[in-house]
């Protein structure tokens, strides 16, 4: 079709920003910062959004890390957001050999899935759909969501909940990922998590009830140290684990593609003596494409929780993370977004990234290749075949796959999701989570043309919803249609308005110590010796 004027200006305000875009990703990439601790992270978004002009809400819907950054005063509302968050235990430096980033713990955070090129791409085209319409005249409102904690889901059910999205008229989700293009039907599945807590009775009230009733030897001169102990809430959090894992496999039938995860949160135990800890914390994560399986694994833990706590002479808490549901098509937004791709690329790439590539490729043990990505990097796939490959791995009755809380944006607006292709070696494949290509996270010539590409098609895609309203009209009115056919118990966001997002809980963080900063654990790897 061509980009009108007003596009073309959005792209060119792109490119300009290049270098200032460029620096700032390599901040957030150097910052790295895991879920609800985004603490400099957001600090330095608001920072820029503001000397942009944007009126920007710090620590939207409760969430220290969450930001609402708002410019406009009239004309359609476009909504974007940025991710910003890393995963711990990925920590990977700029270098074609495994190292973490200079003086962490090797199992610090890195950027797996490059949310710092997905925060600087949505962050680009925000500012470049801003500059455009004030060059050029005419109307529009742009929203930018600073969408924390997104490797637990955690934000934008909490926006959605309290009415952040409700002015949209259109929100544009962008991720770096293995192709270039838009999701046309499979969106991601549902995905809840909440996290148990065990304490011991005793720890609670002088009124609980006793582990045992009157001790036996009692006058003996054992000694207390030799008296029978409540179990205590190590062992409630064992038996939690060992419960779930039997229970598997009887949650729900395997007939459709299912997960559940837990992970154990810091708390504070014992350091010496024979006392058992008295509290512990593990969180359950799981995704399913239907409500009803969800509530079936929910029903499962919980039952598991108090008996197990029973056992162990515990009382036992649930607290949500969060609680999404699954995305809603939109196929006009779609394939705006697809055109926009096409018009715009695939992203060429700097001989930088490929020498770099080729150094990893001989750190691997393989021989470097004229060109060590893979075939994915240079081409704008159709959404459609995008969606055919996903649905030849899923049982014909499954519509949706994964889990991202980006779905909660499409309850309230006609979403489009679209990616754009990172470097990734054809030797590793699709693995985001090895080492070599979380290398390239970091690159400039390697991802800065992910980002800047996105940032491009984020604008034009934005400009052309404000100043086509045929579009818009039928982008709304496929929206309306999709949601009034979709499951009741799924309109509504399912989390409370009043929901307290548990930004609180023990997550795992950056600290400051006497030895310095440094991630949670401290910079070492001596444990001792290997057996």
């Amino acid at each position: 079709m061509g980009l009108t004027e007003r596009q073309r200006a959005g792209v060119a305000a792109v490119e300009e920003l290049g270098k200032e875009l460029s620096e700032f990703h390599r901040l957030i990439w150097s910052y790295a910062e895991p879920a609800w601790r985004e603490y400099r992270s957001a600090q330095a978004y608001v920072d820029l959004l503001k000397a942009e002009g944007f009126e920007v809400e710090v620590g939207s819907g409760d969430m220290p890390t969450a930001f609402h950054a708002r410019w406009g005063d009239d004309g359609p509302a476009i909504g974007m957001y940025s991710e910003y968050d890393a995963s711990p235990g990925y920590s990977q430096d700029t270098v074609p050999y495994r190292q973490p980033r200079p003086g962490l713990h090797p199992w610090a955070p890195g950027f797996t899935d490059a949310h710092s090129a997905l925060g600087v791409g949505a962050l680009a085209g925000a500012l470049a759909t801003k500059r455009a319409i004030e060059r050029t005249g005419g109307r529009g409102v742009v929203h930018l969501f600073g969408e924390p904690a997104e490797k637990v889901c955690g934000s934008k059910p909490v926006h959605a909940a309290k009415g952040y999205y409700d002015e949209l008229d259109a929100v544009i989700s962008y991720h770096p990922l293995f192709e270039n293009t838009a999701v046309w039907d499979i969106h991601n599945c549902l995905y809840w998590s909440a996290v148990f807590t065990f304490q011991c009775f005793e720890a609670q009230r002088d009124d609980a009830p006793p582990w045992i009733d009157g001790d036996p030897l009692e006058g003996s001169g054992m000694g207390a140290h030799n008296s029978v102990r409540s179990p205590g809430a190590l062992d409630a959090l064992g038996l939690m684990i060992t419960a779930t894992k039997y229970a598997k496999e009887n949650m729900f039938p395997r007939t459709g593609l299912w997960s559940l995860n837990e992970a154990i949160l810091g708390a504070a135990n014992a350091t010496a003596d024979n006392l058992p800890p008295r509290i512990t914390q593990i969180q359950f994560s799981w995704r399913s494409p239907l409500i009803g399986v969800q509530e079936q694994i929910l029903e499962v833990l919980r039952r598991n929780a108090r008996h197990v706590a029973g056992l162990a002479n515990c009382e036992v808490s649930m607290r949500w993370v969060t609680r999404t549901r699954p995305g809603l098509k939109n196929h006009v937004m779609a394939q705006a977004t697809y055109e926009n791709l096409l018009e715009l690329g695939p992203r060429r790439f700097a001989p930088e990234a490929y020498e770099f590539a080729r150094e990893l490729e001989r750190t691997l043990g393989h021989a470097p290749s004229d060109d060590p990505f893979r075939p994915m990097l240079h081409q704008v796939t159709d959404p459609r075949d995008h969606d055919a490959a996903t649905r030849a791995t899923l049982p014909p009755w499954q519509d949706c796959t994964g889990a991202d809380d980006c779905t909660e944006y499409t309850w309230h607006a006609p979403t489009v999701r679209f990616y754009t292709a990172k470097p990734l070696l054809r030797v590793v494949g699709e693995d985001l989570n090895h080492w070599a290509n979380n290398a390239m996270n970091g690159l400039a010539p390697a991802i800065d043309p992910v980002w800047g590409y996105a940032g491009e098609v984020i604008a034009a895609t934005a400009l052309r919803l404000i100043d086509d309203s045929g579009l818009l009209g039928a982008a709304t009115e496929e929206f309306r249609r999709n949601r009034e056919a979709a499951p009741e118990a799924l309109r509504d966001p399912l989390l409370p308005r009043d929901f307290a997002p548990p930004v609180e809980l023990p997550w795992p963080e950056y600290v400051t110590t006497a030895r310095g900063f440094e991630w949670q654990l401290p910079t070492t790897t001596d444990f001792g010796e290997k057996l």
